[in-house]
Parts: C-alpha cells; structure tokens; sequence
C-alpha cells in the first residue's frame, strides 16, 4: 500500500502550469476520451487544476492542498491516487522542491493526444475500445473525424520562395543586436499551443538484450530500431503480452524492402500476431500480470522459502485468465467468469496478483465457483484498502478467514449440540496460522466430518496450481 503521506501532506503548497494554452477542444478529448480511462475523479482534478490557471495564462497562483481536499470534498488519499492516474496517462506532470521551511510543488498540466494521435496510439485506443464498446467507440471516432479533401483535386500552393522571390538580401542580415534580442533568457519559455502527452511505459516491462540476443543485423538493421520503434517495442510487448523472442518475428514482419520499421507497420504486425494467438480477439485486461514493480524480489527469503513464498511468487508471475485455465485443467475460462474477473479489474483498478488471490481464495470457500456476488463484496472491500501486492491481498485473506471461523464457531454452539455433522474446511497453509489451527483444534473436539466430494475437488485444485508452478516459471 503505498504510502502517500510520505509524498505529500494538507500543509504542503502547490502551484499549477500548463504545457502551453489549453484549449476547449482539449476538454472534449479529455472529457470524452480519456474520461472511460480514468475515471470521474481524474477528470474532476485536471479540471480543478485547470481552473487555478489565470484566464489566458499558463500559471496559477499558489495553493495548499487542504484548499484542493476542500475543493474537490475529498480526502488526500484519493487525491494522491487520482493524481497517479493522470501522471500515468501523460496529462500530468509533478515537480518538487524541498526546503527546511516547507515542500513546493508544480503540477504541469499536460495537453492531450489530439484525436488523430490518440486513434492511432496503439494502446489507448485499444484500451477505450474494450471499455467502452464497439459502438460507442464507433460514435467517438465519427465525432473526432471529417471528410477529407475529396479525390480529383490537387494541391496547386505556393511555397514561400515563390511568393516572397523579391525579398532583398540585406532584408535576412542579422546583426549582434538582433541576436541577443532574439534570446530568451534561461528562466523563461516561449507561449506555445501545448505539446501533447503521449504514454511512458518503463524500460522493464522488456528485455531489449533478450530481444537482439542472437539476432543478426541481415535479419533486423539496428539502424532500424531508433528511438521511436523501441518506445513502440516497449508498448507493444506491454499491450499484447509480448516476450522478446515472440517479438524478434513480430519485428522481422514489420521491416520493409528498405529496410526500415515505420511504427503503423510494427502495430499492424503485433496486433496481426496476437489475434492469431488469441482468435481473433483483443487484448484484455484478464491476460495482464502483476507488475514488475509490485512483485516481491526473486531472491528474497531464498534460503528460508516457505510455502506462502513459492505461492507467492507464482500468482505474480500469471494472469488471471491462465490461473482459471489451469484450475480447469487447461479448460478455457467461461465468457461468464472471465467477464466476472475483467469487471473486478476495470471497476475496482486491482492488479493481477491481487485478483488471482481473489480468484484462489474464492473457489476454496464457495466449493469450486466463481460466485459474482461473493467476489465482487470482497473485490470492493480490497480495493477501499488499496491493496496492490499479492503478500497484502494474502493478509487480508486471513483476516476475513478468522473472522469467518470466529461466526461459525459462535453458531455451531448454539445450532449442532453434538447431533449434527459438520465439515471440515481444509484450506491451503497460507490461510492457516497459529490461531487458525487452535480454531480448528477446538472444532475437532466437536463431532467434525469430511465432505470427501468437497476435498476431492480441492485437492484438484491444489494439484493443478502445482502443475501451473512447475510450468510458469520465467
């Protein structure tokens, strides 16, 4: 859980500017476009930000952050956590300067992609098409676009040198007054439009060394792989899942008889590779993995690794649509339960590795199903608690565990006075611990019996994730 207090308290002032003027077409982007991403809140701050900003002018006056918990009737938290979101989706950037007296901060509102870019990103696209629907995406698309100029006409402008030939040379002499009055001094920059911000996916998320390792230059130029293809690279592999040996042919498709990689060819390519793996079907959010960023480190606990660890580390390391697949014995998930499992994510914004200890500890206390009901109560309590990592989804887990030993301890008293047989629930070791087992212990004393269908069924499913760790790992 991340620790936002750490990062900015009520007291700490702030001032706002933008990347240049932003302009009314910008609010129906952000408002209509980037609105399905990130949420009413998100949007609620930039436009809140956007407002401190002086009429026709791109600084604000300085504020503290209590004013803005005032003005947006929402706590720091939530403020700290929205402001994420539009850092991560490139309409956000913050700055900082510390002092003994007090913590300055800038937040530079960040323009965004204009219709044409945003369409053509690759990413967000994908993402706003899966959120909000072939037809509604559809409608936006039309919204943003017009008719071009139509066919049969051609373009009979004229260049400057055509119009202003007559200019006299002595018209272009600059003169050493000419130059220092052109400078800008250091501390300033000229009013501009505003530079649209695209996504920033972090070098992690592929292994460019993996990827040329192995890889003659006659197959892929390196003069190919500019700075621009290795950005899309690095987006792509993060959108469709890609490993750097997947991506060497998905490369290799894209490189034309010149020899050069041209970013709509790369797309093309990676979402041609990844429909033919999947049939058909776009990425989603069921075959994302927890991030690099919230995974606990490889080595840690090496020599004393339990069976939580080795648990741990494998609910890191696959979807949630690979676990199911392989609860199933390698079964496709149903479109229900995989629907069930994308809502939680979109809805609820937890990661994968949240939502596959979700999925684990479901199916073990509802006899093997994925009951909507049951996960989504759990899912909306998990994500008030901003879980993030798989360890603290694990906590939580055995909390509600205890609290539901402690309820059927209470009733067993009172209903099942020795007559009745109850179940036993045996659960995996990492939702057990010393006050789990002296729970059991005393409900051993009462007259306890197995349900041998109920066990068989769990124990299938044990298997299965033992076989899934055997196979998953990287």
């Amino acid at each position: 859980m991340s620790k936002y207090w750490n990062d900015l308290l009520p007291v700490d002032p702030y001032m706002v500017k933008s990347d240049g003027l932003l302009q009314d077409l910008d609010r129906q982007i952000i408002t209509l476009l980037y609105q399905p991403l990130i949420g009413s809140f998100s949007l609620s701050l930039y436009f809140t930000l956007w407002g401190e900003l002086e009429k026709n002018s791109v600084w604000g006056e300085s504020s503290t952050h209590k004013q803005l918990m005032g003005a947006l009737q929402s706590n720091l938290k939530a403020i700290h956590t929205e402001k994420g979101k539009l850092e991560g989706m490139g309409l956000l950037k913050t700055y900082v300067k510390e002092s003994e007296s007090e913590r300055l901060f800038i937040y530079e509102l960040i323009p965004p992609l204009r219709p044409n870019e945003f369409f053509q990103d690759g990413m967000l696209n994908v993402f706003l098409y899966n959120r909000v629907g072939k037809t509604r995406f559809q409608q936006l698309k039309e919204y943003f676009s017009h008719p071009s100029v139509p066919e049969g006409f051609r373009d009979i402008t004229r260049s400057f040198n055509d119009v202003f030939s007559s200019v006299q040379p002595s018209e272009w002499k600059m003169s050493d007054d000419m130059m220092e009055t052109l400078e800008l001094s250091p501390d300033q920059e000229f009013l501009k439009e505003g530079q649209s911000g695209s996504l920033s996916v972090t070098g992690d998320v592929f292994d460019f060394d993996l990827f040329l390792a192995g890889l003659s230059e006659a197959l892929i130029p390196r003069k190919a792989l500019n700075d621009q293809v290795k950005e899309t690279i690095k987006k792509l592999a993060f959108l469709y899942g890609i490993d750097p040996m997947q991506m060497q042919s998905v490369v290799m498709s894209a490189i034309d008889e010149h020899d050069t990689i041209t970013i709509e060819a790369l797309r093309k390519a990676a979402s041609d590779w990844y429909q033919i793996e999947r049939n058909g079907l776009l990425p989603e959010l069921v075959d994302k993995v927890q991030p690099l960023r919230l995974r606990e480190q490889p080595n840690e606990k090496q020599a004393n690794r339990s069976k939580e660890d080795d648990l741990i580390e494998l609910l890191e390391r696959v979807s949630p649509r690979k676990l199911l697949q392989d609860i199933g014995e390698g079964a496709e998930p149903s479109k229900a339960e995989l629907k069930i499992v994308e809502e939680i994510m979109f809805d609820q914004k937890l990661t994968p590795g949240v939502v596959n200890v979700l999925i684990y500890y479901v199916m073990l206390k509802t006899d093997m199903k994925l009951s909507k009901n049951y996960i989504q109560t759990i899912a909306s309590h998990w994500a008030r608690k901003q879980v993030q990592t798989v360890r603290e989804a694990m906590k939580l887990a055995k909390e509600a565990h205890h609290e539901y030993l402690e309820r059927t301890k209470g009733k067993n008293r009172k209903t099942n006075q020795g007559k009745r047989v109850i179940r036993e629930e045996k659960l995996p070791d990492w939702l057990e611990d010393s006050k789990t087992s002296e729970n059991k212990s005393d409900q051993s004393k009462e007259n306890v019996a197995n349900d041998k269908d109920f066990d068989l069924q769990k124990q299938k499913m044990l298997e299965e994730v033992k076989k899934l760790r055997k196979h998953s790992a990287l």
